[in-house]
């Protein structure tokens, strides 16, 4: 678990710096699920997603010795951007391997900070790839989930979400590589101990629920062609996983018509332009996934809203 402490020093640190991100109730989505909904909206947030949050508290924890010899991180964009703007922030160069088919938008966004990209077909491989970039020209790494200062600042969503809602049955955290999910539940279980933390991920595409199966992180497929594509990291990281053995309460999958489902009403009935990712949770609690009782108080967290319109209008409207 990260420390409370941790967390707190992590809010500390970025204070001023990245945006408190609102807290809504949606009532008209959560009268489609039964139960009383509120909204951690962090597409609201600079870059685009909670990923600042992390990239952040990484790099302002770093000594100036190891930023002046330049970063460099992998990603397919939410991280590629929140490490290439917090790069900026500080004057330190920045250079974040990508795979050549990430969204053409975040690409964009990456150079937009003043971050050297470089492209790798092979996303199975692109971890390889990023550790030759760093060995050869000397950068830090900063991991995208599977570091403790990272997940601090991950988990100041946790942080506000509690003491800007009500007392919540379950928070809802979609994951990837787990960082969100990790912070946010050291936050919610140190805050507000019977609160269920219950972890989205793809039913196409699993990460957590057979790392836990194996008791160690596992290869996780990528599901072609879908909308959550900051859902679909190579693996869970050893330290969420280790998180999510002592304090997730449970792991739901959902498909991609239900998260097609969920962007839509985000877009129509909470006016929320979200991506693929940030709609998971509300898709899962829409889809009745959660087990909880009806008029149960619950929130999703809207992990971020850097999306393709082009790609997202297309399916919501096939």
């Amino acid at each position: 678990m990260i420390p409370l402490s941790a967390l707190r020093a992590a809010a500390d640190r970025l204070a001023g710096q990245i945006h408190r991100t609102p807290t809504w109730p949606c009532h008209a989505i959560g009268a489609l699920a039964g139960v009383e909904l509120w909204l951690k909206c962090e597409c609201f947030q600079k870059t685009g997603s909670f990923k600042a949050r992390g990239a952040l508290a990484k790099i302002g924890a770093l000594p100036a010795a190891a930023r002046a010899r330049g970063l460099v991180t992998v990603s397919a964009g939410n991280h590629a951007q929140a490490v290439a703007w917090a790069a900026r922030a500080v004057g330190a160069a920045c250079v974040v391997v990508m795979p050549t088919d990430a969204p053409r938008s975040k690409l964009d966004a990456v150079r937009g900070y003043g971050a050297e990209v470089v492209l790798h077909d092979d996303r199975a491989t692109l971890f390889d790839r990023l550790r030759e970039v760093e060995r050869a020209r000397g950068l830090v790494f900063i991991h995208p989930f599977d570091d403790a200062d990272v997940l601090a600042g991950a988990g100041t969503v946790g942080l506000e979400l509690i003491e800007d809602a009500p007392p919540l049955a379950a928070v809802v955290v979609p994951v990837g590589g787990g960082g969100l999910l990790g912070g946010v539940a050291s936050a919610v279980k140190a805050l507000s101990p019977a609160t269920r933390v219950i972890a989205v991920e793809l039913a196409d595409g699993p990460g957590l629920a057979p790392a836990l199966a194996a008791g160690q992180p596992v290869p996780a497929p990528r599901p072609a062609g879908t909308l959550a594509d900051g859902m679909t990291p190579p693996f869970v990281g050893a330290l969420p996983l280790a998180i999510a053995r002592a304090a997730v309460d449970d792991v739901v999958g959902v498909r991609e018509h239900e998260l097609v489902d969920a962007l839509g009403l985000l877009y129509t009935r909470a006016k929320l332009y979200v991506e693929g990712s940030g709609a998971a949770a509300t898709a899962a609690i829409v889809a009745g996934k959660l087990g909880l009782p009806a008029g149960a108080r619950v929130a999703a967290i809207v992990s971020g809203g850097n999306v393709d319109p082009a790609r997202a209008l297309a399916a919501i409207t096939s």
